[in-house]
């Protein structure tokens, strides 16, 4: 069986690297790996495969800074050629990116079947670019593996059993990852110091979302949030390039803490040793859960409703009221694990092995 996996943002390297390991134990599985470009920033992209021994791509488009138009343009025109080069038996692709759609659309119209790892997933806001990615991801792949069983029932919801995928509950591949990167950390605490701040003492905060980002009021509010809360308790901020641009150009100022993106080993360390985590980021309110943190997601909804409802996640938008009163919450309350949401850890395992039975 070969695999052609197409990747491009950093959230698909932490999924891919789960895979990609769990493939390397079948000799009778070989993956073609894409890397789009998609994240062309070195800290937001190579140091992935460097520090997650992710084999590197077998084919890097180098496709980004464009309109989504022509991003998701030219990535389905680079891919399209590669699948007629390699005639992969699948093509698999993660989440809900450009890369994302442009994969499975290009493989879709060459008659290769789509595997979608994280389908399902709905946030029910149509302006977000991510939503109408992981629909049409959904609609046109032939196997649909669900992180939730949230996702498994938003699926059934919109007809997917009468169609011809196939829908199958797989677990969460970013927990395999957390859980099995986790256990390779020392407890050198010198990369707090270096930030002066303390574990456990510290919001973690990422904010790069174009909902965001694009809007004026948003950011704005946002900065003055962040700012009051810097006041009472520290903040790290590893700094997204499109957020920094934004604040430039709007001559906005963040009196806190904000460091240069990092790579995944070290954005680890920060959830784990930070008191709690604020971001408009999807897969980093699940990381938060993974390491026992409450979250307060800066959006107004959020595609992973079981934490929201099991009282992990605070979705306040960017209300600042809300916010604060979140954070307020959080610091009277101890973090205490309910039950397994995302399977545990073994999500990929359980995929290569639904799809050895293929063979």
């Amino acid at each position: 069986m070969k695999i052609l996996t197409v990747v491009g943002a950093r959230p698909q390297f932490i999924k891919a690297a789960a895979v990609s390991r769990a493939i390397t134990q079948h000799s009778d599985i070989t993956e073609v790996i894409v890397h789009t470009g998609q994240h062309f920033d070195e800290k937001m992209s190579d140091i992935f495969f460097r520090e997650m021994a992710i084999p590197k791509p077998d084919y890097n488009l180098d496709i980004n800074s464009l309109s989504h138009g022509a991003m998701t343009g030219r990535m389905l025109e680079g891919i399209e050629q590669i699948l007629i080069m390699e005639n992969p038996d699948y093509l698999l692709v993660y989440g809900d990116t450009n890369s994302t759609v442009a994969g499975a659309l290009a493989a879709s119209k060459l008659h290769i079947k789509v595997i979608h790892v994280e389908a399902g997933l709905r946030s029910f806001n149509m302006k977000m670019p991510e939503e109408v990615n992981r629909i049409i991801t959904d609609r046109i792949s032939d196997i649909l593996f669900c992180p939730t069983e949230e996702a498994v029932k938003n699926l059934r919801n919109e007809g997917f059993e009468n169609f011809s995928s196939q829908i199958v509950h797989s677990g969460d591949v970013m927990e395999d990852a957390a859980l099995f990167y986790a256990q390779l950390l020392d407890n050198d605490d010198s990369f707090l110091q270096n930030m002066g701040v303390k574990s456990d003492e510290y919001a973690l905060v990422t904010l790069h979302r174009q909902e965001n980002t694009d809007s004026v009021d948003k950011l704005t509010t946002l900065v003055s949030t962040l700012n009051q809360i810097a006041k009472e308790k520290p903040i790290v901020l590893p700094l997204h390039p499109r957020t920094r641009k934004k604040l430039n150009q709007l001559n906005l100022e963040l009196k806190v803490n904000t460091i240069e993106p990092v790579g995944y080993f070290d954005m680890i360390r920060l959830i784990r040793n930070s008191s709690f985590v604020m971001t408009d980021s999807g897969g980093l309110q699940k990381e938060a859960y993974f390491f026992n943190k409450f979250c307060i997601t800066l959006r107004e909804q959020t595609e992973w409703v079981e934490l929201q409802k099991d009282g992990y996640n605070f979705v306040v938008g960017t209300s600042k009221e809300k916010c604060i009163d979140a954070v307020m919450q959080i610091e009277k309350r101890e973090f205490e694990r309910k039950s397994e949401l995302y399977g545990g850890g073994h999500a990929a395992q359980f995929i290569v092995n639904y799809l050895k039975k293929k063979l």
